[in-house]
């Protein structure tokens, strides 16, 4: 009857596990079953182990009701149906008292249907047509899912009103059912009744019964698990078995169930004992579920996996929680089943950092009676009991009065409660107004679930309470968050969820039952009136002494109202210490112990330890060893090590080899990390956001902010300092002195003001340096400004960072970056976080898809791999927990309640210490009062200088949070050492962060001795100067600040860190004290990595060596149960099988005794620890080396020379290696027994004369933890992450809701970060707590970095290096390559006849110039490669001129200058400045792309066609045009009047054409011109309009139309001038109106090249105009200077061309001396248009049109001017210009070189045609190929060839005389010449036969025709009667490389005749 679940694995619901757990309870004749919470919450971690044995099905069919003992197996029996009684009615549709209940009768009937009940329709097999009308108690009816129907049944009759049938088959029989099966209410039950609109009643939605026909099948003992079969609802079939994770599919959708692995994957689990009853229950540390090769069913699946050990069918006697179920026998001991909940010690969460205290002790509004606290509770409890404040009406929490200071009282499960409450935003989107949040009851009954299974040593953790909560909300609303996703509503929703799932009636006896199963730890108190009742009654069971064994107290008061209130009250004394004191903030923990201290409280536990010697008071064993030990020069231990270290150093005897101080230098990483942070710099710079001008910073200056730590700030001073960065910043001169390094790190400390605001001043008066402010240890002091101005009394350095680093100045200041850099950025991730994502630099993971990016030479081994080192089979666990530490501190801890823990720990570890030196010194009955840990550590310490020939040794980090224990640590170790003689063997030294390092004399000596340091005052100052000094440093302060520590570093000793404030931060931040660098080229030893040993682990449990482990007592309280062992190498690291290795080496002597020996499993699969070096060795030498490679520790077994135990010997062959099973065979103990073997101080080993110093360099340190913290960061929660990366990440920030998913083990940094910010939000004590803009773009500084990574990972070398390249970048910002060539052909000038000697003429005067003779020779450096030109006084030959060079050599081998950019430079797309953003178009008032389109059109005669061109005008310069009307028809550019004057602008327009340098050119003239108005147009082709339109919105462009796309320089020329003159006469006629001569308008344009950056002028010093002295120096200006100096020209308009000269460093005065030349000019030339109108540039040309336009504007008779005292840089811009013309084939789409000679072809031939223009193939071709045409020409210069009316380029080596065929041109006079060749180019009209007769060619001479087409070569020839004087051959035709579509150009060839 009832929804059973006979056998189900379930992956029901809780509320479905909670009423099967009460069915359960109602069956069961024993004890009651496992908590429901363990059941469903625990188990939903792990997987089902699969088991052998055989698989048993149950039958298919529910067993009969009140057949109880029925075999399952067994038929059902036949139904015999009871006779009715006597005289009733047995009519069908009426019950027994005749009464109707057919609804098609009574539908409109009044019913009165009871509270709880439901009318619900039965069908009757009689009646098929009718249903009858019943009531029945909601809670026996499933919810809509089909589950969580209690068993049973409770029902009233409609029809007589015959009320309480409890059975359903009485019931069936009252109502006439006549059935002749088993009644089931689950057959007969079938519909739902409901009313509809007009009040009738009617048939409803089904009853949704689900349990029996979805059942799996039972996994009896042994099976290997069946499929569990998905609801059917759920998504998907099942997943298959597989050893991967399921998909992770939607979070709220439950996958389809696993099958777990096939049984033969677990033959380890075959001889599972029977489990320990643990507290009178299965203990939950049994339920382990090997997860090793199973997958772990992703979290929110509907809960797991459940365990199937629950009760069997129903009725089976004899089933209780004492019999092994499937999973409860096997220990299973899987080596990836990493301790999950039974990890002890998961602390409460300190909600720290709100300004004051954190524990509220007594709330001040409360009502009510007041509680009284009893006097003597602490003495009688042994602990404070937290009082956990829980649900309670608002100010219904009672008054306590009396004796308050031993209780304490938090709010903390209240706040959780309601923070569980709000429902996450994650759902919203799935209508959270319907769903409802975890009820009251619930959250209450989870606690209490929670509380039961929590092992005796474990502590309640927030985090997991609110994980429970929102996995069971998850849960109870899957089928709403799916209707959401999936399906609209259904007409007829399913059965309303009126009744909630626990009522406050049933929650005390549902909590009770739960906590009946658990020996008591848990004790409900039920009260009737108020919580004041139960706390009263709490407190007279603790005085009476009932409540020892409880650990939780849950008071419950269901009272009054519906509302419960409640408290949970902790008790137990592990707990209720642990969570007290967990409640107190770092500064009242500190003032806590100062007053335990102060006021004398610690002198009992003094006493306490002074009766534990066997002599009395240690101190008098002390000084008795004192005594014996004067008068001995050498006692036990002397001081003869030193003594021989001392004297071998100076006898140049043997010195150590392996000791060095690393030199500085940058690794791979750091450097790729350097790039990254400069990359971020330059991506913030290159965003529209202008929040970083680069461009205007001339130079890096920087300021690092450490916190106020003496050593810190030694170091980073000493880092600064080595790297050489001031000296590369250029900040300080060549010999840098400490004190001047001192101002570039500051401390943040009281002082740390007034330098900071020097730093601020600085930054104010420079505003070209770009300053860097470095926040390092970023984490440290997160405290909000606000919060000091409200304590202004409390420490002035509390939100120090806050008031420097956030104040206004920095972030307004353009010039100031900050970059904050640590390794825990948690608290830096909120919500409200000032740091973009984006800005965000994590150091990079060194392997990356199998891939090692950065290669180094040494390993890190931070966090992860301490981690990884207790899992993987590493021989030596490098964390490791004390057991008989923790077990002394819980006992000492119940014997002092009123002491606080630390205080504790502190006293009993220093007596350990205490202890451990005696026992080395030879007090070998010390040994018992010391754990093996620190006799292993002490041993160690002493023994290592005498390994070394130098005498160093190891270093033992002692942490000591707090500052006053920390001095009384070390008062009491130095007086320990002081008597026992050890002075000189090893330093004590007490690190304070607030003072330096204080050295005793005689160790300075070494020191310096080993470092070579000859400075006399030198005293070490950081920890890292202590390299191989022998030591304990005992290291204080709250929180380490970033101290870096030595390579001798071998232990470190956390065992006194502040266990019960666990946060994220603080913890990794003391785990990365450890951290450390691992040379790569020792193999580290271990055993085989990763997975292959996990298989192996877990073969350990099957060794039969249970019985011996739990016959043997530990020290701890609690047994060693079978779970405890499931890492094989327990972390006990007394038992770390490096210690046994030594000891049994050391005390065994012979090799085969030695139990690390490679047993047959272990030579396969565990390296030797030996290295090669010691292979040589003989036997006995290695085993004692091997011994010597971990510390020299005496075993806890001692197991003498007796034989190894059994356990080892039958482990050995399995693979495992011995040394582990040996560890784990025995528990680890501190009891006297384990001493017994240990031999006298006089044989204790001396490990192999290997110095320390080499294997330190090898292997990290070893780390100490306590227990809490170990168990913390070794467990795993389910996302397989440490547990510890699931804590609260910083004090000082919360979650922002409970409801909130796990981290992943698979997130990256910055998915971590992602994570943090939308999780966790400040506290208000926070310094970005008032920075609420949450996650908008605009809330994040422009300015700020955030470089995160691991602790000691060299983060301070990265950002120095990033200074150093920031500064070498900002250098180059501010320079430019420029060309940097001597003028060629200098020799080859003629001497003219006149010479402008008016040296010091600003101007050119018009008539002196005139008879200057022109220049035809080209200078330019660009035309190295040019044909010569030959004028006619040159008849001698010029010497050859070199060979071509190749065109691609051409670029690479110009030769360039590095130029500091001056302030009139022209920039390029990358240049953002202040000044220019409105020129450039970024400027509010300007919209980018806030521009119109004109066309303008003009018709040219030559073209035959009109040309139309496209203007692009900005708004900001349509001032500059002519329009028909605003918005119209452009009409003209305006042009100035000659006559103008103003020096406000400059009044040519300067055009530029460009192509392919969009970002590259120069084109940002602001500075150039020095901010003067001017007309700047772009001259672009059309299909790159767009582009550059987009990188300067604010520019004119004129678009080429697009027949020139793929025309070259002389197109755009061409266009350009046609382009002026038109306009130029359109301006005229317009200003003509305005009565304005046409002379008058301004006929000039300057055409500029895209690569001009600077411009020079020469500054000339004449002694007299005649006189010989002449000096001259250059300088710069801007571009105005000299548009202005030339524009003002006298006679400017008689100019032509005007020029300037091409800058050059070799530059003489020969070049200067004269101020103009008439010559060449190129590259910046002012062109009057108005003179050469009927000159054009040749718009075919790519190459040498500049040149061809001067020889044609010369010819033409007009004057060319070239200032020579004005010089333009021309920057090298790799891109773009003509180089962007690639000269390809058109058959084949993949790149082939093409080499010139293929540019020509004969016509008609099969040759390849080029995908290139032909004018350009055809220049190409000439440049340099021009010889097969004009051979007898090479190199024979007194034979040119001559070029009519156009200059090619024929290459060096041949020289061309240009003539002009028109009339009256000026010509040179040929009638010398005699030329070797002729090239006729596209010859017009003006060439004629006649004009050709005049020249003389040599015989053999040849001549080039070069025409259109195939039909005008010929017409040219006959015109020109060229066949008379050349002889032509049909062969000697050509055309370029072109199809017939792209119009080849044909030439003809002939020879003179």
């Amino acid at each position: 009857m009832g929804n059973s679940y006979a056998g189900q694995l379930k992956t029901t619901r809780f509320e479905e596990v909670l009423h099967n757990s009460i069915e359960a309870s109602l069956r069961s004749s024993t004890l009651v079953p496992r908590p429901i919470f363990s059941q469903l919450y625990l188990e939903a971690e792990r997987q089902l182990s699969a088991l052998e044995g055989g698989s048993r099905v149950d039958n298919e069919e529910e067993e009969e009701e009140g057949e109880g003992g029925v075999e399952p197996n067994c038929p059902p029996n036949p139904y015999q149906m009871l006779p009715p009684p006597e005289g009733c009615c047995t009519m069908d549709g009426f019950c027994q008292a005749g009464k109707d209940l057919r609804l098609a009768s009574i539908s409109s009937e009044p019913i009165d249907v009871p509270a709880g009940f439901l009318l619900v329709g039965a069908k009757s097999p009689s009646l098929p047509d009718h249903l009858l009308v019943c009531a029945v108690d909601k809670r026996f009816l499933p919810d809509d899912n089909g589950h969580n129907a209690l068993l049973g049944f409770s029902g009233n009759c409609v029809g007589c009103g015959k009320k309480g049938f409890c059975y359903f088959t009485e019931f069936s029989n009252h109502i006439n059912l006549k059935l002749t099966t088993q009644p089931k209410k689950q057959k007969h039950l079938k519909y739902y009744l409901v009313r509809n609109a007009q009040g009738t009643l009617t048939k409803g939605p089904l009853i949704c019964w689900k349990g029996s026909e979805f059942r799996g099948r039972q996994t009896s003992a042994g099976s290997c698990s069946g499929p569990l079969f998905p609801s059917l609802d759920s998504s998907g079939p099942p997943a298959a078995s597989s050893s991967e994770p399921a998909p992770g599919a939607n979070p709220s959708v439950p996958l389809g169930a696993q099958q777990a692995g096939p049984a033969s994957d677990h033959p380890s689990l075959i001889t599972a004992t029977g489990p320990t009853v643990f507290n009178g229950k299965d203990s939950p540390k049994h339920q382990q579920l090997v997860k090793s090769k199973l997958s772990a069913m992703p979290r929110p699946s509907a809960l797991g996996i459940l365990s199937n050990s629950g009760p069997p069918k129903k009725r089976h006697k004899g089933w209780s929680p004492e019999s092994p179920s499937a999973t409860d026998g096997g220990h299973s001991q899987g080596g990836g089943n990493r301790a999950k909940y039974e990890s002890a010690g998961m602390s409460y969460m300190p909600q720290v950092g709100l300004v004051g205290p954190a524990s509220v002790t007594f709330p001040v509004v409360a009502s009510g009676e007041p509680v009284s606290v009893p006097d003597n509770l602490l003495k009688i409890c042994k602990a404070k009991p937290v009082i956990f404040k829980g649900k309670y009406s608002h100010g219904n929490f009672p008054y306590l009065c009396g004796n308050l200071n031993d209780v304490v009282v938090s709010p903390l499960l209240y706040t959780c409660y309601q923070n569980s409450q709000s429902i996450s935003r994650a759902y919203e989107q799935y209508g959270a107004s319907t769903i409802q949040p975890i009820s009251e009851e619930t959250q209450l009954l989870l606690t209490v679930y929670y509380l039961v299974q929590l092992a005796a040593d474990q502590v309640p953790l927030m985090e997991d309470l609110e994980q429970i909560f929102l996995r069971s909300w998850r849960e109870s609303h899957l089928t709403e968050i799916r209707q959401y996703q999936q399906a609209p509503p259904q007409p007829f929703p399913p059965a309303p969820s009126a009744v909630a799932p626990v009522t406050s009636a049933q929650l005390p006896w549902l909590a009770g039952l739960a906590a009946s199963s658990c020996n008591d730890s848990v004790h409900i108190i039920e009260c009737t009136y108020s919580l004041a009742e139960g706390l009263s009654e709490m407190f007279r069971l603790l005085i009476e002494g009932k409540l020892a064994k409880t650990n939780y107290v849950v008071i419950i008061c269901a009272c009054r109202n519906a509302a419960i209130d409640s408290c949970i009250a902790v008790t137990g004394k592990y707990q209720a210490r642990i969570l007290s004191e967990s409640l107190l903030t770092p500064a009242e923990y500190q003032k806590e112990v100062n007053y335990e201290l102060v006021t004398g409280k610690v002198d009992s536990l003094g006493a306490f330890f002074s009766t534990l010697c066997p002599e009395g008071d240690i101190d008098i064993l002390l000084d008795k060893f004192h005594q014996e030990s004067q008068g001995h020069t050498s006692s036990s231990l002397t001081a003869s090590s030193v003594a021989k270290s001392a004297s071998l150093d100076v006898g140049g005897a043997r010195t150590c080899t392996s000791y060095s101080l690393e030199p500085h230098h940058i690794r791979p990483f750091q450097l790729a990390v350097a790039q990254k942070l400069l990359s971020h710099v330059c991506s913030i710079a290159d965003s529209s956001t202008q929040n970083l001008d680069l461009g205007s910073f001339e130079k890096v200056d920087f300021l690092i902010c450490i916190p106020p730590s003496e050593v810190t700030y030694q170091q980073t001073l000493f880092h600064v300092w080595h790297s050489g960065v001031l000296l590369e910043l250029g900040l300080e001169k060549e010999h840098v002195t400490k004190q001047r390094v001192e101002q570039y790190v500051l401390k943040l400390d009281a002082e740390a003001q007034t330098r900071f605001k020097s730093f601020l001043q600085n930054s104010f008066q420079n505003p070209h340096t770009l300053f860097v402010l470095i926040h390092d240890h970023a984490h440290w002091d997160l405290v909000s400004s606000a919060v000091h101005n409200l304590y202004s009394q409390s420490d002035p350095s509390v939100g120090l960072v806050d008031r420097l680093l956030n104040c206004r100045e920095v972030k307004e200041a353009p010039n100031i970056v900050t970059l904050h850099v640590t390794s825990f950025p948690y608290a830096l991730q909120t919500q409200h976080t000032l740091i973009s994502p984006y800005n965000e630099i994590h150091w990079p993971a060194s392997y990356s898809n199998g891939a090692d990016l950065y290669p180094e030479n040494k390993k890190y081994f931070g966090l992860s791999e301490f981690i990884e080192s207790t899992l993987s089979g590493h021989s030596l666990p490098l964390l490791r927990y004390d057991s008989s530490f923790e077990a002394m501190v819980t006992a000492l801890g119940k014997r002092f309640p009123r002491l606080h823990s630390a205080v504790i720990r502190t006293f009993v570890l220093v007596q350990h210490y205490a202890a451990a030196m005696m026992a080395v010194s030879g007090l070998s009955q010390m040994k018992n009062y010391t754990s093996v840990e620190t006799l292993e550590i002490t041993q160690n310490l002493i023994n290592s200088p005498k390994q070394c020939p130098c005498g160093r040794g190891l270093m033992v980090l002692l942490r000591v949070p707090c500052s006053p224990l920390a001095a009384v640590a070390y008062e009491r170790l130095a007086h320990v050492r002081a008597r026992l003689a050890l002075e000189q063997h090893f330093e004590i030294i007490l690190g304070n962060p607030s003072s330096g390092i204080t050295v005793g004399k005689h160790f300075v000596k070494q020191l310096k001795m080993w470092q070579k340091i000859e400075d006399a005052e030198w005293r070490p100052q950081t920890y890292l100067e202590l390299e191989g000094l022998p030591c304990i440093l005992i290291f204080s302060g709250m929180d380490p600040h970033g101290e870096s520590l030595p390579r001798s570093l071998r232990y470190c000793d956390l065992r006194l860190i502040n266990s019960s404030c666990l946060v994220r931060t603080a913890l990794e931040q003391e785990l990365g004290l450890a951290a450390y660098f691992v040379s790569n080229e020792i193999p580290l030893e271990r055993g085989v990595h990763g997975e292959a040993l996990e298989s192996d682990t877990e073969k350990l449990s099957s060794t039969d060596n249970e019985d011996e482990e739990l016959g043997t007592e530990g020290s701890m309280s609690e047994k060693r149960s079978p779970v405890k062992r499931e890492r094989p190498h327990s972390h006990d690291s007394a038992s770390s099988p490096l210690s046994s290795q030594a000891s049994s080496a050391a005390l065994c002597g012979e090799p085969s005794a030695q139990p690390g020996g490679p047993s047959q499993g272990e030579q396969g699969r565990t390296p030797q620890p030996c290295s090669p070096s010691e292979e040589s060795r003989a036997p006995g030498d290695k085993q004692r080396l091997r011994a010597s490679q971990g510390p020299a520790a005496i075993s806890r077994h001692s197991p003498g020379l007796a034989p190894l135990p059994d356990a080892a010997l039958k482990a050995s062959p399995k693979g495992i290696q011995a040394p582990i099973a040996l560890s784990s065979s025995q528990p680890p103990s501190s009891g006297p027994s384990s001493s017994a073997a240990v031999p006298a101080a006089g044989t204790l080993v001396l490990q192999a004369s290997q110095c320390s110093l080499t294997k330190t360099g090898q292997q990290p340190p070893v780390v100490f933890l306590p227990k809490l913290v170990y168990d913390m960061v070794t467990s795993t929660d389910s996302s397989g992450l440490p547990k510890a990366a699931s804590l609260l990440p910083s004090h000082s920030v919360m979650w922002a809701s409970s409801f909130r998913p796990l981290l992943s083990k698979t997130m990256t940094s910055t998915e971590q970060s992602l994570y943090y910010r939308q999780w966790t939000v400040p506290r208000p004590s926070h310094l970005d707590y008032g920075n609420r803009a949450e996650g908008r773009v605009d809330s994040f500084h422009p300015r700020r970095l955030l470089l995160s990574g691991p602790p000691q990972i060299g983060k301070t070398g990265a950002y120095l290096q990033f200074l150093s390249i920031l500064s070498r970048m900002l250098i180059r910002l501010t320079e430019v390559d420029v060309y940097d060539e001597e003028e060629i052909n200098i020799n080859l000038r003629e001497e003219a006849d006149w010479h402008y000697l008016q040296l010091s003429d600003s101007w050119p005067d018009l008539e002196l110039f005139k008879k200057l003779s022109f220049d035809y020779i080209i200078h330019d450096p660009k035309y190295e490669d040019a044909s010569l030109i030959c004028s006619h006084q040159q008849t001698r030959k010029s010497e050859d001129r070199g060979t071509s060079r190749k065109p691609e050599d051409l670029y690479v081998r110009r030769q360039t200058a590095r130029m500091r950019l001056s302030k009139y430079a022209a920039y390029n797309t990358y240049h953002h400045c202040e000044q220019c953003h409105q020129y450039m178009g970024f400027h509010p008032r300007y919209q980018l792309y806030e521009s119109t389109l004109h066309a303008f059109a003009f018709s040219y005669s030559m073209l035959g066609e009109e040309i139309q061109l496209h203007f692009i005008i900005p708004k900001s310069k349509e001032h500059h045009f002519v329009f028909s009307q605003p918005g119209g028809q452009l009409e003209s550019m305006r042009l100035p009047l000659v006559t103008d004057k103003s020096h406000e602008y400059i009044k040519s327009p300067t055009f530029t054409p460009t192509t392919g340098r969009h970002e590259h050119g120069l084109f940002n003239l602001y500075h150039a011109m020095d901010g003067a108005s001017h007309l700047h147009v772009l001259v672009v082709k059309e299909y790159e309009m767009a582009i550059y339109k987009k990188y300067w919105p604010n520019h004119i462009m004129l678009v080429l139309p697009s027949i020139f796309n793929s025309a070259g320089v002389g197109a755009a020329h061409f266009l350009i001038k046609e382009l002026s003159y038109h306009n130029l006469e359109l301006e005229r006629n317009r200003q003509e109106e305005l009565g304005i001569r046409p002379q008058d308008i301004w006929p000039f344009i300057v055409i500029s090249d895209d690569s001009c950056v600077m411009w020079n002028v020469v500054d000339v010093d004449c002694g007299g105009e005649r006189s010989r002295e002449f000096s001259w120096s250059e300088r710069n200006v801007s571009l105005k200077y000299i548009m202005q100096h030339i524009e003002a020209s006298p006679n400017i308009t008689h100019y032509a061309l005007i020029g300037m000269r091409k800058w050059s460093s070799k530059t003489g005065s020969r070049e200067v001396h004269e101020p103009f030349s008439r010559c060449h000019v190129h590259d910046f030339v002012v062109l009057n248009v108005d003179l050469t109108q009927n000159v054009q540039y040749n718009q075919n040309r790519f190459l040498c049109d500049d040149v061809d336009f001067n020889l044609r504007v010369h010819s033409a008779g007009l004057l060319l001017c070239r200032f020579n005292r004005f010089s333009v840089m021309k920057k090298q811009i790799a891109v773009g210009g003509h180089r962007s013309f690639h000269i390809t084939s058109k058959a084949s789409d993949t790149p082939v070189a093409i080499v010139p000679a293929q540019y020509i072809c004969a016509p008609d031939s099969k040759h390849t045609f080029l995908a290139a223009p032909a004018q350009l193939l055809l220049e190409k071709f000439l440049q340099h190929h021009s010889h097969h045409f004009f051979p007898l020409s090479l190199r024979n210069h007194g034979h040119p060839v001559l070029l009519v009316d156009c200059y090619l380029n024929l290459g060096s080596q041949i020289s061309v005389c240009y003539v002009s065929s028109r009339p009256h041109s000026l010509n040179i006079s040929c009638s010398d010449f005699m030329f070797s060749g002729l090239l006729l180019y596209l010859c017009d009209s003006f060439v004629g036969a006649s004009f050709l007769k005049k020249f003389h060619f040599l015989k053999g001479a040849t001549l080039c025709v070069i025409c259109q087409d195939r039909n005008s070569l010929r017409q040219t020839v006959v015109r020109l009667e060229l066949e008379d004087e050349w002889q032509f051959r049909l062969r000697d035709e050509f055309q370029t490389a072109n199809a017939k579509e792209d119009r080849p150009l044909f030439f003809l060839t002939g020879r003179h005749i």
